[in-house]
């Protein structure tokens, strides 16, 4: 069975921005990966056919409720709308703190968003750094994380079968891996000026999976050569490819460059999760991938490594992925 793709009337009804281009976006049913090993092994190629051709995906029927999913948004919403006394509490330039705060970033891309950023997995270990204003953020946010580290566990284990890797390959350590939140706070576009709230970029992890109030987010797919807006689809999650794992699959599959554009209807939030090995731990080109006609086209590289590589890229941006590559001219 092919994939299912939203058609262009379908995204056109859900309110596209242009000047961004009508493309059918791949839809993966990820109930299809728990039933008869036939189904599973199409829905898997599914996967590796949407990672290869176009670095994301849309994903519905992924078990996270749709109470869950507006109570992250609220819970985001309502913390962006405290004073500004309590959040300039969690106000930081020290990108390795466990949660900031934040009107423009150091990384050289915000143009026009606010942001917290907290480490979630395991919750246990970081919900204490978290807002306790509003009452609900940590309940309401705590059950997102949660879910969303489910839903990438089950994720990752098919892309990487898609890869040709054993099943629950990593399996140990992505359950331990890093699961970052990045709320971001988008205003309404004023029709003067930039519309663009977030510059082009590639996200550091394995997997980002990304949930919007509305729209705003647009990819660049590897088969196209331009924007593409992503529609809001009721209860899917949008899932786009990392520095990571373009680096693990040696080059099979690459990340996905994206950006976000200010919506000219409303403010707009969105939620990302960014997941990855442990903070120390190096990602390298996955030896079952590496051979003479193969050779390893990329350095290894931590989270840790990444934090390192912001500061000296502000002013003269370039993603990190890039950084790793290496030159076998």
């Amino acid at each position: 069975m092919p994939p299912c793709f939203l058609p262009a009337s379908m995204a056109s009804q859900v309110g596209q921005l242009p000047p961004a281009s009508s493309w059918p976006l791949p839809v993966i049913n990820l109930g299809r990966l728990s039933k008869d090993p036939a189904t599973r092994a199409l829905a898997i190629q599914d996967m590796a056919r949407a990672c290869r051709k176009q670095g994301c995906f849309e994903v519905v029927n992924h078990g996270v409720s749709k109470s869950i999913m507006k109570g992250a948004l609220e819970a985001a919403s309502e913390f962006f709308e405290t004073s500004p006394e309590y959040k300039e509490l969690f106000a930081s330039t020290d990108i390795r703190r466990p949660i900031r705060y934040d009107t423009s970033s150091r990384d050289g891309i915000s143009k026009a968003r606010s942001f917290l950023k907290h480490y979630a997995n395991p919750l246990e270990d970081w919900v204490q750094y978290w807002p306790m204003q509003p009452p609900t953020y940590r309940k309401k946010m705590g059950d997102y994380a949660v879910e969303l580290q489910r839903v990438s566990m089950q994720l990752m284990d098919a892309i990487l079968q898609g890869l040709g890797l054993e099943p629950l390959y990593l399996q140990e350590k992505l359950e331990n891996g890093m699961q970052f939140l990045a709320l971001n706070n988008y205003p309404q576009f004023s029709h003067q000026g930039d519309k663009v709230g977030l510059a082009a970029h590639s996200d550091y992890g394995f997997l980002t999976i990304l949930l919007q109030s509305s729209p705003g987010l647009e990819v660049m797919p590897h088969d196209e050569n331009t924007w593409t807006a992503v529609p809001v689809v009721p209860g899917a999650l949008h899932v786009h490819i990392g520095d990571h794992l373009e680096v693990l699959s040696n080059g099979q599959i690459k990340s996905l460059v994206h950006r976000a554009v200010l919506n000219p209807d409303e403010a707009r939030i969105s939620i990302a999760s960014i997941h990855g090995l442990p903070m120390d731990e190096k990602v390298r080109c996955a030896e079952e991938l590496v051979d003479e006609e193969h050779p390893e086209m990329y350095r290894e590289s931590s989270f840790q490594d990444f934090l390192d590589f912001l500061p000296s890229n502000i002013n003269n941006y370039k993603r990190f992925v890039e950084s790793l590559k290496i030159d076998r001219a």
